[in-house]
């Protein structure tokens, strides 16, 4: 009996379906394998996010290592310090997130399963824990997600200040410098360190804007879900007192040739 398969199998069942799947496989397995029967019993089933998480890194194999790929320049770049990569990968980290929420709804929707606004945030912060941690990643992309993590997880929040600083370079040696040179070299030091702070605060602002951004054309769309099944309900509404009147009067009309 091939456990890992069996577990792979489960975890591609829909939601509503894995229970009931899971606890046959663990009857089927129990008279050959105990040990195995008792593995499959204790799986969790998935939330909605985590399955349609499993789908998506089962049919987008591509996508899966693309994301992949740029969690772990992100990683090694905020590693070393590295201001320059890390910038030029966060700036592809918004469009790469977006375009594979997208693609993970698709996914569901056509499974019979649509996601929520809720839920597809819900998916959005697992991509986003996806890139800062690699034990997220490997659990990510091993396709058997039970839940997306507790926490947000992310380099969002992270700002020159919460970093160890570098280690200071050894100054060559030069000749001495008068005061009012020093001073002037302190001082510029200082501007620009602080306009490096402000634009690494600036990149931070930009990248909540864009998630904010993103969070608000999925409401909409909810938003205007919601309005479209509001006018079809209040249209059957409309419909059904009308009926009702009719039928009203038609009995009333009965009732007077009754006499």
């Amino acid at each position: 009996m091939d456990v890992e398969q069996i577990i792979d199998e489960l975890y591609g069942v829909a939601p509503g379906e894995f229970v009931a799947a899971r606890d046959a496989r663990a009857v089927e397995a129990r008279s050959a394998d105990p040990a195995a029967a008792k593995r499959i019993a204790g799986l969790r089933r998935p939330t909605l996010a985590a399955w349609a998480s499993n789908r998506f890194v089962r049919e987008r194999p591509e996508e899966v290592r693309r994301l992949l790929a740029l969690g772990e320049t992100l990683q090694e770049a905020h590693r070393l310090l590295d201001p320059t990569t890390f910038r030029e990968a966060a700036g592809q980290q918004n469009k790469v997130i977006a375009a594979e929420v997208r693609a993970t709804a698709a996914l569901a929707e056509e499974a019979g399963h649509p996601l929520s606004a809720s839920v597809q945030q819900e998916v959005e912060q697992l991509l986003r824990a996806v890139l800062a941690d690699p034990d997220i990643a490997a659990e990510w992309s091993a396709g058997r997600l039970a839940k997306p993590p507790e926490a947000p997880v992310g380099f969002g929040g992270i700002t020159p200040e919460h970093l160890p600083p570098r280690p200071p370079a050894k100054p060559a040696k030069a000749p001495p410098r008068s005061e009012p040179d020093a001073r002037a070299r302190e001082a510029a030091e200082r501007a620009a360190a602080e306009a490096a702070l402000r634009d690494e605060e600036l990149r931070v602002a930009e990248s909540r804007a864009a998630e904010a951004e993103a969070l608000v054309a999925l409401l909409e769309e909810e938003l205007g879900r919601a309005r479209s099944a509001l006018q079809a309900a209040r249209a059957a509404a409309t419909e059904a007192a009308d009926a009702s009147r009719a039928a009203h009067t038609r009995a009333d009309a009965a009732r007077e040739a009754l006499g």
